[in-house]
């Protein structure tokens, strides 16, 4: 795809399409994002085949998730010194044009290996979408409307994984595990074609250095820590290897804080935590992108292993919650524009861990229409949280920190997605093991699992108690 579109900054392009430019930009990035969305949530229906298909265990096979979303969460560090290094268009594209290529190697990827390999590319370039949307969006757009701005945006965006289940399993069983890695590929193509033509050019670029160190120490930070959880089944806790890796997580956070203070334009600057709604919701984002994770891949699962539904039956299963999400959004979007951001993100965590309590008080007799009804009472929730969430942790922040506080949350959400889906993962079979593989012993195991994802959403629901309403920021708009 050529880099050679007409020179345009954001003020000649927003003079060209008038005021419903912010909207075009906004469009353009979330389609680009879907793409990104559909790689993480249309692979989870292909677990069960792909056990079969190359004769691995559960354990095994998470890596391809938790592989994605640890690629996915390093890729966020550096977006925001790319975003001003080389601007939004070029830095798009190539996010772009990374997850196709490595979408097509996956399609024809002949051991698991070279799978998760091609997942991890997935993630990186995943990654450094993700921050994207959420800083074009306060920064285009006035506060009265920045409510309805997101949720229009997530709009899209969760409508993904909501109905890529169903895609997905329909994909599966015609043709193949293999072609739920192409899932996404038609909206990257129409989103990188828009770019090239609607997405602005820096007025100026930036020439502060990057700082490799600091995303060396997180990085290192995020593989051991995915590495200590995921090696509690093979290894177990007080094995050698198991606190060795989360021992290095840990010491390689504490290098990267002993590095950032010392540094004057460190990777993350380690002030932003000072301001505790800033750290709140860091760690609502965390326990957010845990459940969220977390359930997208034990809920399909379940369903087809203790319920005993085929792939495309345990997606369609899933469709009316999806539903139940594309009409929360709208109005999701608007109480955020007229309520306290806090407010909704608590209401919509609470439905969404109500959720979870009913899948594990069901879960051995759960019927159709209960899973219905949990499943919509749950993307209610979601649909509340998404659009108010990042919005009651970024306005109290600074202008000139838009851009890493962004990406901090981000990664606080999808670091939590990669521990979520590790630790489920492990505990389920951890559970089995204790309670034997015959129907009663899944059921417990899986009901066990759900009351974990409650018990998180009931630390974030006390965490975001703690946040403060926020205060009217500064008007934003940058290239």
């Amino acid at each position: 795809m050529p880099l050679r579109p007409h020179p345009a900054t954001y003020d000649k392009l927003s003079q060209r399409h008038g005021a419903a430019y912010p909207w075009i930009v906004l469009a353009v990035i979330g389609l680009g994002t879907v793409a990104g969305v559909l790689c993480t949530s249309s692979f989870n229906v292909a677990v069960p085949a792909m056990t079969r298909h190359f004769g691995i265990g559960q354990d095994q096979v998470q890596w391809a998730m938790t592989g994605f979303m640890a690629a996915m969460a390093v890729g966020m560090l550096p977006t925001s010194w790319l975003l001003e290094r080389v601007g939004l268009r070029r830095v798009f594209l190539l996010a772009q044009l990374t997850l196709m290529a490595a979408s097509v190697f996956g399609f024809f990827a002949p051991s698991f290996a070279l799978v998760v390999l091609a997942r991890v590319i997935q993630g990186l370039a995943a990654g450094v979408l993700q921050p994207i949307a959420m800083l074009a969006l306060l920064r285009l757009f006035p506060r009265e409307v920045q409510g309805r701005a997101s949720g229009l945006l997530t709009f899209s965006i969760a409508l993904t994984p909501a109905i890529s289940p169903a895609l997905g399993g329909l994909l599966l069983e015609r043709f193949g595990w293999e072609a739920i890695f192409l899932l996404g590929l038609p909206f990257g193509l129409l989103a990188g074609g828009a770019a090239l033509y609607l997405l602005p050019l820096p007025r100026e670029l930036a020439s502060r250095r990057f700082d490799w160190i600091g995303l060396g120490w997180l990085s290192l930070a995020t593989i051991a820590l995915v590495e200590g959880v995921a090696s509690l089944q093979h290894s177990g806790l007080l094995s050698p290897w198991t606190l060795g890796q989360l021992g290095l997580a840990l010491a390689a956070l504490l290098l990267f804080c002993r590095h950032a203070r010392r540094l004057d334009a460190p990777l993350i600057q380690l002030g932003l935590f000072g301001d505790r709604t800033f750290a709140m919701g860091s760690l609502v984002s965390f326990c957010y992108g845990f459940g969220l994770y977390a359930s997208t891949y034990l809920v399909p699962v379940f369903l087809q292993n203790v319920l005993s539904y085929q792939a495309a039956a345990a997606g369609l299963a899933l469709l009316p919650s999806g539903f139940a999400l594309v009409l929360t959004l709208p109005l999701a979007g608007r109480l955020a524009d007229r309520y306290p951001p806090k407010q909704v993100t608590l209401a919509g965590l609470l439905a969404f861990g109500a959720s979870f309590v009913a899948f594990a008080l069901e879960a051995g007799r759960i019927s159709y229409a209960e899973i219905i009804a949990a499943t919509v009472v749950g993307r209610i929730g979601l649909g509340l949280i998404l659009p108010a969430l990042n919005l009651a942790a970024l306005r109290h922040v600074a202008a000139r920190q838009l851009g890493q506080a962004a990406v901090v949350t981000s990664y606080a959400r999808q670091l939590g997605g990669v521990v979520g889906i590790a630790v489920v993962a492990v505990f389920v079979q951890w559970r089995e093991s204790v309670y034997g593989t015959a129907a009663a012993g899944l059921q417990a195991a899986y009901s066990q699992a759900f009351l974990l994802l409650a018990a998180v959403f009931l630390l974030a629901v006390l965490a975001a108690a703690r946040m403060q309403v926020e205060r009217a920021p500064a008007p934003l708009r940058q290239d």
